[in-house]
């Protein structure tokens, strides 16, 4: 803890000599995150588990004049209670066990940047420029929102309010100066040393009240010869079971806020078509792998809206409508994104899914790697009602009811043995289950917040075979939270 502190304290103090006569700012947060998650496997016996994990981020600003700054966060004291600040890993000492699930994704390191970028606009023109390390983000964060090394170009009041265009290199092959198709393999394998590639166009506008952004991304991986796509196979981490390859993706979205009165909504229609030019004749002994045609294509509807009721108590309603695969046998395969970090929210414990390899360290959520359910929309519906309240001037309540299908049916599968995964044609079920969850949020101070929120998930057939494959076990999910945050 105390290198940590230190090499950040440096950090801050050799940006400050670096940036000299820079309007120089920090900001940040620390949190702590107290865990108790039962049964997310729908066996209390088997999954019985409490922990803490922290963070502290920074975020720093240097403006050597209000048309040319630089920017940076990076994370330190990012880490489990318990749990050294040193790598666990294993691929180096051959050790299993939860400390060994965030190999190489810096959680165990004493500093972790997560942006890094300078920001400029041309002189006498329109256009503004962020050149580095910087977060990509479209719509309600359903389809992309990850940090990325690119180029994004503002193009401001020329249509509408702005128009952003962005390229980001989302792999440089297999981490080599080569582009060639074919070199001596890494050590995950791979030898196909081409490039991935990101480019995203977004029209940012409004009338009066109502606000709205139109969107578009087209994506590229070339480096597929070895029969392995950066989505999935290169995450270091397992998305849901029989996720499709990830080649070619092309997708248009609308993304709106309106507000009136007392009323709030906010929504999102996407739909994506793309391609997995991997043929798969097999899942995979991780099941990570979708058989299909070749042809991928998906779609998302969000719609969300708050009512203020009275100035202590806000009433809300939240649905939402994913595509999935109906068949991940053959035909054409589902995709509903591109990459996210997680942050997009509905329920506690269902798709709750903020991600260890991308913001945070802890597994929150049955979207989780460990548990392995959907995340976001993907193959859900979903209806939420909610109520907002505040009993006290600095104490917030919330609550919501949730009830959960899946859009496709879910199989049930299991081992054939030899290495591979049998899918049943008639086990299946829609039913994911419902969920009621709570939160209570506590203003101690304008920068600190205390916060105990949870949630219980009650499994329908259709959960039970997303995460085990069988319809065995049926303990109801519940987990509570304590937050601590502290924002500066």
């Amino acid at each position: 803890m105390k290198r940590s502190l230190v090499c950040a304290l440096g950090m801050v103090l050799l940006l400050a000599v670096m940036v000299n006569g820079a309007d120089f700012t920090v900001k940040g947060v620390y949190t702590a995150w107290g865990q108790s998650q039962h049964a997310f496997n729908f066996d209390k016996e088997l999954y019985d588990h409490n922990y803490v994990v922290q963070m502290l981020r920074f975020n720093i600003t240097g403006a050597a004049n209000e048309n040319l700054k630089f920017v940076t966060r990076f994370d330190i004291a990012q880490g489990w209670w318990g749990v050294d600040n040193e790598m666990n890993s294993a691929k180096e000492y051959g050790k299993t066990g939860s400390s060994s699930s965030f190999d190489n994704k810096d959680t165990h390191y004493l500093v972790h940047v997560d942006q890094a970028y300078i920001d400029f606009k041309v002189p006498e023109t329109c256009i503004g420029v962020r050149v580095g390390r910087m977060q990509y983000l479209l719509g309600q964060r359903l389809m992309v929102d990850n940090n990325y090394d690119g180029v994004q170009f503002d193009f401001n009041k020329v249509l509408g309010k702005k128009i952003t265009l962005s390229w980001a290199k989302v792999s440089e092959g297999v981490d080599d100066l080569s582009d060639n198709e074919k070199i001596a393999a890494d050590i995950t394998g791979s030898t196909d040393a081409r490039d991935a590639h990101l480019f995203t166009l977004n029209f940012n506008n409004e009338a009066g009240a109502f606000k709205y952004d139109a969107f578009g991304l087209y994506y590229k991986d070339n480096s597929i010869s070895d029969n392995n796509a950066f989505i999935p196979d290169l995450f270091q981490y397992s998305k849901s079971r029989f996720s499709a390859q990830v080649t070619q993706l092309t997708a248009l979205g609308l993304s709106f806020s309106y507000k009136t009165g007392k009323l709030l909504v906010a929504g999102e229609a996407d739909y994506l078509m793309g391609k997995d030019d991997i043929a798969n004749k097999k899942h995979g002994a991780a099941q990570n792998w979708d058989i299909n045609d070749g042809d991928l294509s998906g779609f998302n509807l969000y719609f969300k809206a708050d009512y203020t009721a009275t100035p202590k108590v806000t009433v809300g309603a939240v649905a939402g409508l994913g595509s999935g695969d109906k068949d991940v046998s053959g035909g054409k395969g589902n995709v509903n994104k591109l990459r996210t970090a997680g942050f997009f929210y509905i329920t506690e414990i269902w798709e709750d899914s903020i991600m260890p390899d991308e913001e945070g360290i802890t597994p929150q959520g049955l979207g989780a790697p460990n548990v392995r359910g959907y995340r976001e929309l993907e193959n859900t519906t979903i209806v939420q009602i909610n109520t907002t309240f505040k009993p006290l001037e600095k104490v917030t309540g919330f609550l919501s009811y949730n009830y959960i299908r899946a859009t496709q049916p879910v199989h049930a599968w299991a081992s054939n043995g030899d290495g591979d995964w049998t899918v049943s044609p008639t086990l299946s079920s829609q039913n994911l289950g419902q969920e009621v969850d709570f939160r209570l949020g506590y203003s101690m101070y304008k920068e600190l917040n205390l916060m105990l929120r949870g949630g219980y998930f009650m499994p329908g057939t259709a959960a039970q075979y997303l995460i085990t494959g069988k319809d065995v076990k049926k303990d109801n999910a519940w987990e509570l939270k304590a937050e601590v945050t502290y924002s500066f």
